[in-house]
Formats: structure tokens, sequence, C-alpha cells
């Protein structure tokens, strides 16, 4: 496996200096999809692709088992350098070098000899809909196993380090308005104060308690309202609330709260405020056979010194939907240490590539090893 992966590390290099090289948000993953498309094909791959929307999936073999692999595709919007433009500054383009890469070192080494493997490179994980959009299509339906990889920060995994499981926490971020009454600045009595409702918002759902023995969150992260004059009583605003938890149950638990407070709020002011949940992600639910056979993985690639148990973050992934939404799925994902600094999400952020080899090789031996319980 060691001189496979000499082989093709030109290659996997070269992959990952275009795909960072040309970010797309999400849903408009096109370029990216039509290089990976092609790059694939002319390395003997079945690719198939989609008239409705970006993405695209590889297949190799047949029958059962049939185990996947998934990789995110879409890049940040964000501020760089004084600019806002389209930035892998998630990691995103690491994990679709590392899926190509486990397709081509998998196809030196033969594998699979018998079932089927299935490469999910997916559209808008940062929106929390390419998952859900990818069950809708079915692809997912034939999966026993499917294995994911996300780049960890330095205050997660130290660089050479890697942990079987990523235990990623549920979000869900809600966008509304506030539909008060403007009046002049003399006479406040006329009119609703979307300022004042905003800020009877905030102690609402400040208010919220839950199980402290599990944690979540829920905080207002946008609140716009008013205009030139300052004269003038706002009666509009536009909000967004973050809602976090780390289990499915308290985040049901604790958007009925918030979705309550909101309420609550409205009709003590007699006034209508609008809300709706404009992304959604599943906190993680983990296979423990998954897990098992990554943990060997890691252990045979870089050593048990280098093994770190499952890790509990507050991050959102929407890879756990497939898992929500089938639970017939036994499926984990690989966190890979890497030197990323100064963090997930920060516009200069930065990783050693190094590790896209080691993680293509613990990907790589996931994969057998799950291929050979089911012999």
């Amino acid at each position: 496996m060691k001189q496979a992966l000499l082989d093709i590390k030109p290659t996997v290099k070269a992959v990952f200096q275009h795909l960072h090289a040309n970010p797309e948000i999400s849903w408009k993953e096109f370029l990216t999809t039509e290089y990976l498309k092609d790059f694939l094909i002319r390395e003997g791959f079945q690719v198939t692709t989609f008239e409705d929307s970006t993405g695209l999936v590889v297949t190799i073999g047949s029958g059962k088992p049939c185990v996947g692999l998934r990789t995110d595709m879409d890049a940040l919007w964000q501020e760089v350098d004084g600019e806002f433009k389209a930035n892998h500054s998630c990691g995103h383009d690491a994990h679709m070098t590392m899926a190509v890469g486990t397709l081509l070192l998998l196809k030196k080494l033969g594998i699979p000899k018998q079932g089927t493997l299935k490469v999910l490179f997916q559209p808008a994980e940062e929106k929390g809909t390419g998952a859900l959009s990818y069950i809708d299509k079915g692809l997912v339906d034939e999966i026993d196993y499917l294995y994911g990889v996300h780049l960890r920060p330095i205050q997660e995994i130290r660089n050479g380090y890697a942990a079987p499981a990523i235990l990623h926490g549920a979000a869900k971020l809600i966008s509304g308005k506030i539909h008060g009454v403007e009046a002049h600045g003399a006479r406040p009595h006329l009119g609703v104060n979307a300022i004042e409702v905003g800020a009877q918002m905030v102690q609402a759902i400040q208010a919220i308690y839950l199980d402290p023995m599990i944690s979540y969150s829920a905080k207002i992260t946008k609140f716009q309202a008013g205009g030139e004059s300052a004269n003038i009583i706002p009666g509009n605003a536009e909000f967004s609330i973050d809602v976090r938890a780390q289990s499915n149950t308290v985040m049901n638990e604790l958007i009925g709260k918030v979705e309550h407070a909101i309420s609550s709020v409205a009709s003590l002011n007699n006034i209508t405020i609008d809300f709706h949940i404009e992304t959604e992600i599943a906190a993680a639910e983990v296979d423990d056979s998954a897990v098992e056979l990554m943990k060997t993985a890691i252990i045979d690639t870089i050593g048990k010194p280098y093994y770190v148990p499952p890790i509990v973050t507050p991050g959102g992934e929407d890879f756990h939907f497939y898992t929500l939404k089938r639970p017939s799925i036994k499926a984990t994902m690989l966190g890979l240490g890497c030197d990323l600094s100064p963090g997930l999400h920060h516009p200069e952020m930065r990783f050693n590539e190094e590790s896209i080899i080691t993680g293509i090789e613990i990907l790589a031996r996931t994969i057998i090893g799950t291929f050979r319980t089911k012999e």
C-alpha cells in the first residue's frame, strides 16, 4: 500500500491545488463537478451526475456489501483580505482530494474484489441541505456502511493524530422579521419599537433552561433595524438565531422553547413576528462497528500512540442526516489532526497538506477492512 500511495501522491497534490484554487459556494459547484467528472472518467471510473443539481457519484462493483464514502464539495462565502469571495476555509478541498485519492489507491489495489463501493461527492454541506438532497435521490438506500472525513483544528486534535468518530452537535438557524409599528420619536406610545421587541426576545431566549449535563445554546446572531433618521421609532427588524444542542433529543426540546419564546413576545406586544428554520443539521449518531473498523485502520496507519478516542465538538455536519433518515446505515466520520490553524472557517485557515495522504490511507484501510468483515 505504501508504494501505491507514493505512486499517486503527485496526482493527489495536483488535484488538491486545483480544487483549492477554484472554490465554489453551495449549490453552485458547477466547475468543481465538471472538473471531478472529467478527471475521474479519464481515470476509468463510472461517474453519475445530475441534471437538477451539482455533485456526482462514483460506483465500483456490484452487489453486497455496499460501502460508501462521502465528501463535501462547497466553499464558504467570506471576506478575505477585504474582498468577499468563495474560500475553502473548512477543508472541503482536502476532503474531496482524499476521496479522489482513496479511489485511485483502491483501484491500484483492486478493491473491491466483491461488493460495491460508492463514493458520494456531495454539494451544499454548508447549507445543511446537500445530504438531504442525496437521500431524496435514493443514493444511499443500498449503502450498508458509510464513512466521511473532516479536518480538525489544533484545538481538538494535534497534528499526526486521528479519531474514528466526530460527535457533532445539532444546529438550527432561524431567520425572521419583526412587524412592529413605526412612530415619531416624540410619540413612542403610538408605535411598537422593533428594537425593544428584539431586546425582549433576547431576554426570553436567555431565560431558557434545559438539562445542564448536555450542552446547548441559543442566541441572536443578527439584528437589523432603523434607518437614516434617528427620530423615527423603527417598526420592522430582521433577525437570525443560532440554536445548538449536543443531541437531537435536546435540540427538539430547545427549538420548541425558542419558538415559544418568540411567539410569546409577539403576543405580549400584539404584533406579528414571522420566522422559519433556514438551515438545520442533525447531531451525530455513529455506529460502534463502523467506529471499530476505523479505529483499526487508524492504528494500522499511524500507530496506536497517535490514536485518539471519538471527539465531541459543538460544530455541525449534515453528514449525520444519512443515519438519522436511514437508520440502517452504519456510519462514522474520521477526525484528522493536521495542524489546522487559526481555526475552521477562519479566512486564513491553513493546515499540513501532507495529512491528506494520511487521510487517504486511513480511509482506504477502513473500506478494505469493511469489505473483509463481510466476505
